[in-house]
């Protein structure tokens, strides 16, 4: 049974002791897409530190037209806001790139990369932003997403701390509730911002799905359950920090 008073309770703690340790009177920094889980870390975050020690920071990738839900949650919570668009950083790089590999390789583009390109460029900004600012960077991915991979490796899959990485979709938009987040965020459906999919027709089964047969074991449907297992099987190296060669000196 998720106790969501004793969860959040924790979770404001463990940040507040976090920053004791790892960053004394810095602040938070945070990508903001005006989703349930930026919103719910940024939320944690203003609980642990005071809202004067959070700073939300805005990426669009030229128009982003769901920005003012990151808008909004900033104004409700109260806390600093930087925007940075990384719309000719994006356009540039993928230029520069798309360009080498057509002279070397006579190719272009993967659809992944295209993908992925953004998330690892507002990670770059944040850092940027973190860094000049005395902050630390708050990874906002949850366990339902984590578990089959849908995240971006070293892009939003990174941070310098996690509140948020051991609770499922459900469990997160219950913390959200408790810490008094508007319904407009909290339910808001996720979407890659891409396709005009949301992430649950994107992965082929819905969230209810993923964090019951997480949780238990079950898989309702059943059907569903190769599915996810094959996901999270291929996505497992994404859970861990690179592998390094275990080398160890011979004795002379």
């Amino acid at each position: 049974m998720f106790n969501v008073e004793k969860t959040t309770s924790d979770i404001i703690k463990w940040v507040r002791d976090w920053f004791e340790v790892n960053g004394p009177g810095c602040n938070a920094v945070i990508g903001i897409s005006g989703g349930k889980d930026s919103s719910v870390t940024a939320a944690v975050c203003a609980a642990a530190l005071g809202r004067e020690r959070v700073v939300g920071v805005m990426m669009p990738n030229g128009v982003q037209p769901d920005i003012n839900y990151s808008q909004m949650l900033i104004e409700h919570l109260g806390i600093h806001s930087v925007t940075v668009n990384i719309k000719d950083a994006y356009d540039e790089l993928s230029l520069e790139v798309a360009s080498a590999l057509g002279r070397e390789y006579g190719t272009e583009l993967s659809r992944q990369t295209v993908i992925n390109m953004a998330p690892r460029l507002r990670m770059t900004a944040l850092y940027a932003v973190s860094q000049s600012l005395n902050g630390r960077v708050a990874n906002t991915c949850n366990l339902s997403e984590d578990w089959v991979g849908y995240s971006t490796r070293w892009g939003d899959s990174v941070g310098d701390f996690s509140p948020l990485s051991n609770l499922t979709v459900h469990e997160v938009i219950e913390v959200g509730r408790y810490l008094g987040l508007p319904d407009y965020i909290v339910d808001k459906a996720p979407s890659d911002g891409l396709t005009g999919l949301t992430d649950e027709d994107n992965l082929g089964f819905t969230y209810e799905t993923l964090d019951r047969y997480i949780r238990t074991g079950v898989c309702i449907p059943e059907e569903k359950k190769e599915l996810i297992d094959r996901k999270h099987r291929a996505n497992l190296f994404k859970l861990s920090m690179m592998p390094a060669f275990p080398y160890k000196p011979e004795a002379d």
